[in-house]
Parts: structure tokens; C-alpha cells; sequence
């Protein structure tokens, strides 16, 4: 029985790495994702533009635009002279942020008043703009503190910041350990789900029903190649993040191994599932589709789950993605073992169970 098991094993195997179209879906997307996220995909704003309209010309406002100037992340400033221009350029996209120094601001500051600005950010790229106006407020911050202690006085109390697990924020820290999930997930979930729907399309899936096999053997059959593979390309994502671009590995190897293996075991429940209900691969690589991006959307990686409703917040936990992408980013910055994976493994463990009854059911509900 056990020869048998193995010779379907290495028929899936074949199959999913001989078939070119096939072998193209388990590839390119590791290597794609792995050349373009760590730098397409980054909260971090730089090269952006700023704009400016200094209605003032004194030596103080013009020590402050310098700075600014000066700043990584605007390495191109507009200087305008009116407010139609400056508003012109955000407009147009031209500038992300805009700040207007009022005609009095150097007065102001020379007299020991508080000397207001104008920023303008460009809401229709929320997110960046925000960020840019937060290097933008920073050093204003720091001159304003500066010439506080210049001029004998106490600078206010400030708050200062220590980032724990990633202490520069660095972006890649966050991504790669996410992305290693995502590659799984896209290795798992394709491999189950085209499995038993080639069978059909092919027209060899009677043949396979009448194999000395029962049906738990053939879906073990089915799950072990896409555990194999959906491991392999985890393993190389995990690779890179260490080795090319020097994501800090604190935790325990076995128990990032352990927590592989539940998460493709979980997803290859969902794959069966839904191989199960197809009866073709365009059908099959539809419903994979339909399933990865609510599973992505939920999963924390692109918005944090406190932030979604309640609703979404209880599904959200069903889905395996947002504890694995938990239990990585421990393993990779927070020296995650077993013990402290053990609240994000054991939904793991639920929703194999689930997952697995749920396509072992369908699979005998067909050969009925």
C-alpha cells in the first residue's frame, strides 16, 4: 500500500513540474515577487516632491526651506510664488505636500511668538502624503527646538521613540516574512486545487477511483506533493530574506518548520475543497483566485484586523493567513519557539481539521 501511495505521490509530482504552464505558476511568481515586493512594495516615501511658497524671504524662513530642502525624502522642491501656484501643483500632482510660510513668520519668531505654517497634502494619496507630512513636521519640530535652546529657554517635553524587533523600520523586516506566507499559500492552494480537476478534465479520475487506493490514501496522495512544493518555495523565500536582504532570523528553525507544515496542510484542505466542486482547471484556478484575495485582504497584511469590523474581524480568525503571517514575523524579529507560536498554532491545527473533514467529505460525497 505504501508503494502505491508513493508512485501516485511521484505522479503528482511530475505533473505539476513537467507540465509547463504548470511549472510557470509555481516559479515565476517566487521570483517575481521575490525581485519586485522588497522594493515596489513600500510604505516609505522617498523621491517625493514638495512644494513650497514663502511669503516671508526672512532669514529664518529661509533657514527652515534649506532644511527642508535638504531632507531624503524630498529630493526635488518647487519654490512658487503665489498660493494659485502652489495649489496648482498639488492639483496637477506635481507636489505631494505644500507648505506656505506666512509674509510676518521671522518677525514672529524674532519677537518669541509662535509663527504658524500652511501644509497642504495631497488627500488623494492619503497615505504617503501623511508620511511626508510627518518628516515635514519633524523638522520643524527640531529647528523650532533648536531655537528654543539657543535662546536659553527649555525645550517642552518630547516623546522619544524606540522601535522594538525592527529599530530603523526597516520595510523589507515587515514584507519578506509576510511574503513567505503569501508564496505558500499561492504554492498549496495551487497544486491541491488542480489536482483532482486535471483528473476529471483529463479524463482519468475514473481510472484513479478504481485503483487498489481508498479515498483517504488518493487525497494524502494529492496533499503530500503540495506540502513538498508549497515547502520548497517557502524555504527559498526564507532564504533570501536572511541571506540577500539581511532580514534579522531570531527564532527556532524547527518551529518555523512545524508551522510550515500546519499552515500548507490547512490550505491544502481549502485546495481539495475546492478541487472537489470543479470540474475543470479554468474552474479550479478561479475559485483559488476568488479564495486568495479575501484571504490576503483579512490576513492583516495589508491593514491591520483591529482596524476591520467586527464581522470581518471574526472571519478574519478562521483565516490560516493571519496566523501564519503572525508566527513569522515572531520567528523572524521576536525569537519566536514552539511555546510562544502556540496561541497562533493551535487555529492552525483547528482549521486543518476542518478543512481536510470538510474536503475528505465532499471527495466520498462524489464517489457516492
Amino acid at each position: 500500500m505504501l508503494a502505491r501511495l508513493l508512485t501516485l505521490i511521484r505522479k503528482e509530482l511530475l505533473l505539476a513540474l513537467r507540465d509547463p504552464q504548470s511549472r510557470r505558476l509555481l516559479i515565476l511568481p517566487v521570483l517575481l515577487q521575490l525581485l519586485l515586493f522588497p522594493f515596489a512594495a513600500t510604505l516609505e516615501v522617498r523621491n517625493a516632491t514638495l512644494a513650497i511658497l514663502d511669503n516671508d524671504r526672512g532669514a529664518e524662513a529661509q533657514e527652515l526651506v534649506k532644511r527642508l530642502a535638504a531632507a531624503r525624502a524630498f529630493p526635488t522642491v518647487h519654490l512658487v510664488t503665489d498660493q494659485a501656484a502652489l495649489t496648482r501643483t498639488i492639483d496637477e500632482q506635481q507636489s505631494l505636500v505644500g507648505v506656505e510660510f506666512p509674509a510676518d513668520f521671522s518677525r514672529r519668531l524674532a519677537q518669541g511668538e509662535s509663527a504658524p505654517l500652511l501644509a497642504i497634502v495631497d488627500g488623494r494619496r492619503s497615505n504617503s502624503a501623511q508620511i511626508a507630512l510627518g518628516y515635514v513636521q519633524s523638522i520643524v519640530q527640531d529647528y523650532a527646538d533648536e531655537r528654543t535652546r539657543a535662546a536659553g529657554g527649555e525645550v517642552p517635553s518630547r516623546i522619544v521613540l524606540r522601535n522594538r524587533y525592527n529599530p530603523n523600520l526597516e520595510y523589507r523586516w515587515f514584507l519578506l516574512p509576510s511574503l513567505v506566507a503569501i508564496i505558500t499559500t499561492i504554492g498549496s492552494l495551487v497544486v491541491t486545487a488542480l489536482s483532482i480537476a486535471r483528473e476529471r478534465e483529463q479524463g482519468t479520475f475514473e481510472q484513479l477511483l478504481v485503483s487498489p487506493l481508498t479515498p483517504a490514501l488518493i487525497m494524502l496522495g494529492k496533499t503530500v506533493p503540495a506540502l513538498l512544493i508549497a515547502f520548497g518555495q517557502a524555504l527559498v523565500i526564507a532564504l533570501a530574506a536572511i541571506f540577500v536582504y539581511r532580514v534579522p532570523f531570531t527564532g527556532s528553525l524547527p518551529a518555523l518548520g512545524v508551522c510550515m507544515i500546519l499552515y500548507a496542510l490547512s490550505l491544502a484542505g481549502f485546495g481539495l475543497f475546492i478541487s472537489s466542486i470543479c470540474s475543470t482547471q479554468q474552474q479550479a484556478f478561479l475559485g483559488v483566485f476568488t479564495f486568495m484575495v479575501p484571504a490576503i485582504m483579512l490576513s492583516g497584511f495589508v491593514a491591520p484586523v483591529e482596524n476591520m469590523p467586527a464581522f470581518f474581524r471574526g472571519i478574519a480568525w478562521v483565516d490560516p493567513l493571519s496566523h501564519f503571517i503572525v508566527i513569522l514575523k515572531g520567528v523572524f524579529l521576536k525569537s519566536y519557539g514552539l511555546a510562544l507560536a502556540w496561541p497562533n498554532m493551535w487555529p492552525l491545527l483547528l482549521t486543518t481539521g476542518l478543512t481536510v473533514s470538510l474536503a475528505y467529505w465532499m471527495f466520498r460525497r462524489q464517489l457516492a
